[in-house]
C-alpha cells in the first residue's frame, strides 16, 4: 500500500498514542477520585468495565483510520475482468449461402457476430478470420469495434471448407507467427507458448471438405497453447440445397464435428439453428476472466470504517448512558 501524504500516517501514529495516553490518564484520575470518595469500581472484566471502556475504545480506533483515509492510501489489487484476444472465424464456403437460417447462414452469422462485438468490453481485442479452402486474416486483433464490424460486413461466400486452415490462421494471429501442423503425424507439435486469455469463435455449418482428423489436430494444438475454441453451428441438421456452379448441392449442419473441435480445447458448442438462437449467442459464449493489477484508492474504505466505529461508539453511549459523554 502507498499513501499520497505520508506525514499524515506519522500524525495518525502520534495522535493515536497521545489520545490513548490521555484516556488512560483520565481513567486513572477518575479511579483515584472514586477511591478517595470511598466508591469502589466494578471488578475488571465485568459488564460495568465493558460499558465504561468499549465506546471510548471504538472512538480511539476510529482516529487512526480517519487520518489514514486523509493520507489518500492506494493499493495495487488484482481486479477480475474479461480481457484478452478473441478471433471471430467465419466459414465463407458456398454452403454458407444456404437459406435454412434466414436470410442466409452467412448473413445470420454476420448479424450475430456484430451483436457479440457490441457487447464486449474495451479490454477485449477482436480479430476476424475468414476461411473457405484456405484461411485469411482480414482484421488483426484490435480494440477498434468499427474496424471489426466493417470486416464482418464485407464477407461473401465462395469455395469449399477447411476448418484446419481456419484454426491455424486464427492461431497465427494470436501468437504472432505462422502456425502449421507438423509434416509427420508422429512429430511433436511446435511450442506456441501459453495464450490462456485467447478465444477462437468459429461460425460454421461444419461441412468440412478436408479430413476431420486434420481439423481436430489443429484444435488440439490450440488447446495445448491454452487457447479455447467456441463453435457456433449455423444451419439445421435436416439442411437444404444450395446452388454451386449451376448444380444443386445438399448441405446440412454437422454438429458432431463442431462439438468435437470445441471439446478438444475445453470449449463449448453453441447450436444456432434459427435467427432467435443466433441473437442470444453473445450471451451464451463465456470469455476468459483474468485478473489484472489496478491501482485503487482506499480512502473510502478507511473513512467508512472510521464512521462505522464512531457510530457504534455513539450508539452504545446513548443506549448505556442516555447521552454521548
Amino acid at each position: 500500500m502507498t499513501v499520497q501524504y505520508p506525514f499524515l500516517i506519522a500524525l495518525a501514529v502520534v495522535g493515536t498514542g497521545v489520545a490513548v495516553l490521555a484516556y488512560l490518564r483520565v481513567q486513572r484520575r477518575r479511579a483515584e477520585a472514586l477511591r478517595g470518595a470511598g466508591i469502589g469500581l466494578t471488578a475488571a472484566g465485568g459488564r460495568g468495565s465493558v460499558r465504561r471502556h468499549l465506546p471510548y475504545i471504538l472512538f480511539l480506533a476510529a482516529l487512526p483510520m480517519l487520518l489514514t483515509g486523509l493520507a489518500r492510501p492506494h493499493a495495487e489489487l488484482p481486479v477480475p475482468r474479461v480481457s484478452g484476444t478473441v478471433m471471430l472465424v467465419f466459414d465463407v464456403s458456398n454452403s454458407m449461402a444456404a437459406t435454412d437460417v434466414e436470410p442466409t447462414r452467412l448473413a445470420a452469422a454476420q448479424t450475430a457476430a456484430a451483436s457479440f462485438v457490441d457487447q464486449q468490453p474495451s479490454t477485449v481485442d477482436i480479430g476476424v478470420v475468414i476461411f473457405g479452402q484456405g484461411g485469411l486474416l482480414t482484421q488483426t486483433p484490435t480494440p477498434d469495434r468499427a474496424a471489426v464490424k466493417n470486416a464482418i460486413t464485407r464477407l461473401s461466400t465462395s469455395g469449399s471448407t477447411s476448418l484446419r486452415q481456419a484454426i491455424l490462421t486464427a492461431l497465427s494471429a494470436i501468437v504472432g507467427k505462422p502456425v502449421e501442423l507438423p509434416a509427420q503425424e508422429d512429430a511433436a507439435p511446435p511450442d506456441l507458448g501459453y495464450w490462456g486469455s485467447a478465444t477462437i469463435i468459429v461460425f460454421s455449418d461444419g461441412q468440412e471438405t478436408e479430413s476431420p482428423e486434420q481439423a481436430q489436430a489443429a484444435a488440439a494444438m490450440a488447446g495445448a497453447a491454452g487457447v479455447r475454441i467456441e463453435t457456433v453451428g449455423i444451419g439445421t441438421p435436416t439442411g437444404t440445397t444450395v446452388e454451386v456452379e449451376g448444380f444443386q448441392v445438399a448441405t446440412a449442419l454437422d454438429e458432431q464435428l463442431l462439438t468435437d473441435l470445441s471439446a478438444v480445447t475445453g470449449g463449448t458448442y453453441h447450436p444456432a439453428r434459427d435467427a432467435a438462437a443466433l441473437d442470444d449467442i453473445h450471451r451464451s459464449i463465456d470469455l476468459r476472466i483474468t485478473t489484472e493489477p489496478e491501482h485503487i484508492e482506499l480512502t473510502a474504505l478507511f473513512a467508512g470504517s472510521a464512521l462505522l466505529l464512531l457510530t457504534l461508539g455513539g450508539l452504545l453511549m446513548i443506549r448505556w448512558y442516555g447521552r454521548i459523554v
